[in-house]
């Protein structure tokens, strides 16, 4: 059955939420939220669903019985000895299990909601055609590039002598609000240093976490908050951090 037209960016809210876009679809629905009330209000409208779920519906291992009949289902032998088998039977408990008299809603505890967006954001990114909104070495163009589009311009450091050429910049959509990122190059490795305004918070020295595999490094300094995400070693990226900290931007 064809959607009407008028109901088509609703639609895309919905599986923007439930994660079923392409890169370049979501990157197109979070600008269309940030400046549209009403797709903004039925995103909002989601998400509490989701947490209400979560609420009245918390993660429940499910039965030995049906972790049974869920392995032989999929045709996979039990191995007692991996602890993470029970992790995937409950992921596909409620694909699997036709005529089960219990529903196991298996949900993601939450987690940092900033954080879990910007490493969101990179991965969206890697996989786009194009990572970059601007694509550009020369920090003289990216800078200027995201006047009058957000309303804070980044600073932008210049790292090329140390391995880690500047090669653009994008604006993300973190909790409602579009941020600039900056994209940095390493070797094979892409770098997205996310500059988010936090004029009331205190400077913060770098606080390392990995998150779905990634390195994420944040700090604040000077009213704004950093974070770098990148799949380069942590002793690398915290090298990265190190050297855009130190850099004055007009160098």
């Amino acid at each position: 059955m064809m959607l009407p037209p008028d109901d088509e960016p609703k639609w895309l809210v919905h599986a923007y939420v439930d994660g079923e876009l392409d890169p370049a679809n979501a990157r197109a629905i979070e600008r269309r939220i940030a400046n549209d009330a009403a797709l903004a209000a039925e995103r909002d409208r989601i998400e509490a669903l989701g947490r209400a779920l979560r609420s009245n519906f918390p993660l429940t291992p499910p039965p030995a019985a049906l972790r049974e009949r869920i392995e032989r289902a999929v045709g996979l032998r039990r191995m007692p000895s991996r602890p993470t088998w029970l992790a995937l039977a409950a992921s596909v408990a409620l694909a699997v299990v036709v005529g089960s008299s219990s529903s196991f809603y298996v949900l993601a505890p939450p987690g940092d909601p900033t954080a879990d967006a910007i490493v969101s954001d990179h991965i969206r990114a890697l996989m786009a055609p194009q990572p970059a909104d601007v694509a550009s070495s020369d920090r003289h163009t990216v800078k200027p590039w995201f006047n009058g589009r957000i309303p804070e311009s980044p600073r932008v450091v210049d790292l090329a002598k140390n391995d880690f050429p500047l090669i653009g910049g994008r604006i993300d959509v973190v909790e409602r609000n579009p941020v600039p990122t900056l994209i940095y190059h390493h070797r094979k490795h892409l770098i997205s240093l996310t500059a988010i305004s936090a004029p009331r918070k205190p400077d913060a020295a770098p606080v390392s976490r990995a998150i779905e595999g990634y390195n994420v490094i944040e700090w604040t300094g000077d009213g704004v908050t950093y974070w770098v995400v990148s799949d380069v070693a942590a002793s690398e990226l915290a090298h990265f951090t190190e050297l855009f900290r130190s850099t004055p931007s007009d160098q």
